[in-house]
C-alpha cells in the first residue's frame, strides 16, 4: 500500500495472506489414527528389547498403568537406534518421526491430533503417550504435548465404561499437567459405525447419547473443557441423517461451542463439490453449534419417565439384534450371499480392507462394507432393525399407556425425534421386495427360509409401529420434499438392482466375463449414487 501497489495489495496478496492465516503452509491438518492394539505390540516390544518388561501384552490393565505412568514421568527414551524391531514397530516409529518433522517444518497445525481406535481403557492413552515420547512430542520434562491424545470409544461397552475412563486418567497429575499445555482442553471420538454393527441401531443411538451425559458430567467435575468428535458415515446406520437436527439433539452441554464430524463417502461429493452447496453445509453446521450453544446451554433434562423408556427399548433391541446377527447359525453366510459384499470387497474404493481380517465372520467385518452391503440390496438392515420388537415388548408390559408415553417423547424430546425422523428416512428407501429377490441368492434354502421371514416380519413391524408412535399414514409423510425426491428417483434405481441381481448370478455361476463384473461395479456406483446416503 505504501508503494502504491493497492491493486496487488487488496487482490491477490490480500488473498494469499488469507489462504496462508488460514491454512499455514500444510493445507489441511492431518490426524494420526492407529488401533490400540497395534500401540500394544510396539510398547511391549520396546518394554521387552530394554528388558523393562518381558511380557508387556500378558500384564492386567491394573498393572500396565503403574508402569507407563513411571515411564512417562522420564525423559529417558525406550527405542534405541542400535537395536532391530520387527516391520510393524519400526514403522509405527517412523511415522512418529515424520510427524515431528512435519511439526517442524510446517507448524504444529499440520498434525494436531492422534486418535487411538478401539481405546477402552486408561492404558491405551498412555501407550500412545509413551510413543509420542519417543519421536519428541511429548516432553515430560517441560511438561509439554504437541498433539492431542484422542480416545475413539467405539463398541458398546466401550461407550458404557468411558466416563469411568477419562475420570480416571484425570486422576492422574502426569497426565492433568500435560493437558495444561493444551489449554486444559480434551477431545474424545464417539464411534457411531462400529457400535451399530455390535449392538443394532437403537442401542448405539442411545449408548451414544448416555455415554456423552457420562463425558460432560466427567469433564465437569475436573474442569476440562470437552470437544467430541462424532464419527459418523453417511447412512443412518453409520451415524448420518440431517446434520442439523443431530447437533441439536446432543444433550445438554455436548457442544460448548465447538463440534468435529466426519463427512464421509459419496455424502462429501453431495454436500461440498459446488461453493454454493458447501458453503450453505458448512453454515447449517456453525448454526446449529451456535444455537446448540448460546439458545440451548441449558435445555430441560428429559423426564426420567423417558430415560427408563429408552432403557428398556434399548434392551429389547439389543437382545433381538445380537440374536439375529450374531446368534443365528449361518447368518454370516446369509449376509455374504444375499448382497454384493463379496464383489464390494474386491472393489478399489476404500481406504482399508472389508474386513480386519482375512476371514468372513461378521466380527472381523468393518462397519462401512456391513452397512453398505445391506443398503445395496435395499433392506437397510443395520438403520431399524429390533425396533419393532422393542416397540412391541414395551406395549405387551404397558398396555394402558405405553402409546402415549411414546408419543409424547416423540413430541418433546429432540433426540426421540431425530432418531425416529432417520428411521423413517432409511424405511422409505427400503424395498422389501427387491430383498427378496437378493435372498433368492443364498444357496441353501433351509437357511434362507429360516431367516428372509424374521426380516420380513421385522421390517414390516417396525414401519407399523413408526407410522404409530409419529401419526402418519404412510413413511415420509411429514416430509413431503424428501418423499418426492424418492419418488422421482426410485424408478431409477429400482431397475438397477434387478439387473444387479441377474449379474451377480452370471458372475457366481462361473461367468468371467469382464464385463460382467464392470457391469456389477457400475450398478454399485448406480445404487449408491440413487440412495445418497448408502454408505
Amino acid at each position: 500500500m505504501a508503494n502504491g501497489s493497492a491493486m496487488l495489495a487488496r487482490g491477490r496478496l490480500r488473498s494469499l495472506r488469507r489462504a496462508a492465516d488460514t491454512f499455514g503452509f500444510h493445507l489441511a491438518g492431518i490426524d494420526l489414527r492407529q488401533n490400540s492394539e497395534v500401540h500394544e505390540r510396539t510398547v511391549g516390544e520396546l518394554f521387552e528389547t530394554t528388558c523393562t518388561a518381558s511380557n508387556y501384552a500378558g500384564l492386567p490393565e491394573a498393572a500396565r498403568i503403574p508402569l507407563l505412568r513411571e515411564e512417562l514421568k522420564t525423559a529417558r527414551l525406550l527405542a534405541s537406534p542400535f537395536l532391530r524391531y520387527s516391520v510393524d514397530t519400526a514403522s509405527e516409529l517412523k511415522i512418529l518421526r515424520e510427524a515431528a518433522e512435519a511439526h517442524r517444518r510446517y507448524g504444529k497445525a499440520a498434525v494436531p491430533n492422534y486418535v487411538i481406535s478401539k481405546a477402552n481403557g486408561v492404558s491405551d492413552l498412555l501407550e500412545v503417550g509413551l510413543l509420542l515420547k519417543e519421536a519428541g512430542l511429548l516432553r515430560p520434562r517441560e511438561q509439554e504435548l504437541d498433539v492431542n491424545i484422542v480416545p475413539l470409544f467405539e463398541t458398546i461397552d466401550d461407550l458404557r465404561n468411558c466416563g469411568s475412563v477419562m475420570g480416571e486418567l484425570f486422576a492422574m497429575p502426569e497426565y492433568l499437567c500435560l493437558l495444561e499445555d493444551r489449554g486444559r482442553a480434551q477431545e474424545v471420538m464417539l464411534g457411531y459405525s462400529d457400535s451399530n454393527k455390535d449392538g443394532g441401531f437403537l442401542t448405539s443411538g442411545w449408548e451414544l447419547y448416555k455415554a456423552e451425559i457420562a463425558l460432560i458430567d466427567t469433564f465437569r467435575r475436573h474442569g476440562i473443557t470437552l470437544r467430541l468428535f462424532h464419527g459418523r458415515g453417511g447412512s443412518v446406520g453409520r451415524g448420518g441423517g440431517p446434520s442439523y437436527q443431530a447437533i441439536l439433539a446432543q444433550p445438554s452441554g455436548a457442544v460448548q461451542g465447538q463440534i468435529r464430524i466426519t463427512e464421509q463417502g459419496e455424502v462429501i461429493a453431495a454436500k461440498y463439490s459446488q461453493a454454493e452447496v458447501g458453503r450453505r453445509n458448512l453454515e447449517i453446521l456453525a448454526a446449529a453449534s451456535l444455537e446448540a450453544t448460546l439458545l440451548k446451554p441449558d435445555q430441560a433434562v428429559p423426564r426420567e419417565e423417558y430415560l427408563t423408556a429408552m432403557d428398556e427399548l434399548s434392551d429389547h433391541a439389543y437382545r433381538a439384534y445380537r440374536n439375529l446377527v450374531y446368534e443365528t447359525a449361518g447368518f454370516d453366510r446369509y449376509f455374504w450371499e444375499s448382497t454384493v459384499i463379496g464383489e464390494i470387497a474386491n472393489l478399489n474404493i476404500g481406504s482399508r480392507p472389508a474386513s480386519r481380517k482375512n476371514s468372513t465372520r461378521l466380527e472381523d467385518l468393518r462397519a462401512i462394507p456391513w452397512v453398505f452391503g445391506w443398503s445395496q440390496c435395499r433392506l437397510m438392515l443395520p438403520g431399524w432393525y429390533g425396533f419393532g420388537t422393542a416397540i412391541k415388548a414395551w406395549l405387551a408390559a404397558r398396555p394402558r399407556d405405553g402409546m402415549k408415553i411414546l408419543r409424547e417423547m416423540y413430541r418433546e424430546w429432540p433426540f426421540f425425534q431425530t432418531l425416529l425422523s432417520n428411521m423413517d428416512m432409511v424405511l422409505a428407501k427400503s424395498n422389501i421386495a427387491i430383498a427378496s429377490r437378493y435372498a433368492e441368492l443364498v444357496e441353501d434354502t433351509e437357511l434362507r427360509e429360516a431367516i428372509f421371514p424374521r426380516l420380513r416380519a421385522e421390517w414390516h413391524s417396525t414401519i407399523e409401529t413408526l407410522l404409530a408412535i409419529t401419526g402418519q399414514q404412510a413413511l415420509l409423510d411429514q416430509n413431503p420434499l424428501l418423499a418426492r425426491s424418492i419418488r422421482n428417483r426410485f424408478p431409477y434405481l429400482d431397475p438397477l438392482n434387478h439387473v444387479q441381481i441377474e449379474l451377480l448370478k452370471r458372475h457366481r455361476a462361473g461367468n468371467t466375463d469382464e464385463r460382467v463384473v464392470q457391469a456389477i461395479h457400475l450398478t454399485i456406483n448406480g445404487i449408491a449414487a440413487g440412495l445418497r446416503n448408502s454408505g
